[in-house]
């Protein structure tokens, strides 16, 4: 299995409720992308404010294995997620790997 973690640290122009529905968008991923075993994403409601650094959503999936992952890159649900966040991000931090058990 693979573990998919992402943060995102969104610009001013950001609005609550385009947060909101990126945040639905994710959720999705799911139900919509095979390959998926497991998915959580929430707003960051951190109070170690001082290490926030910005980055208010993520996301963590947990692929069955290193092909779904890859599936998940070029799929078009994933793709239109990333073309929606053109405008309003400004850095996303991702990490993969693996997890046994």
């Amino acid at each position: 299995m693979i573990e998919h973690l992402v943060l995102f640290k969104f610009n001013k122009s950001i609005t609550l409720d385009k947060e909101l529905r990126l945040l639905e968008k994710m959720q999705n991923f799911q139900k919509l992308i095979p390959g998926i075993a497991y998915l959580t994403a929430g707003r960051n409601i951190t109070n170690e404010t001082e290490r926030q650094q910005g980055y208010t959503l993520a996301l963590r999936i947990t692929f069955k294995d290193q092909a779904a992952l890859e599936t998940y890159g070029s799929h078009p649900v994933h793709q239109e997620f990333v073309s929606s966040l053109d405008g309003v991000i400004d850095n996303i931090i991702v990490a993969d790997y693996p997890i046994h058990g």
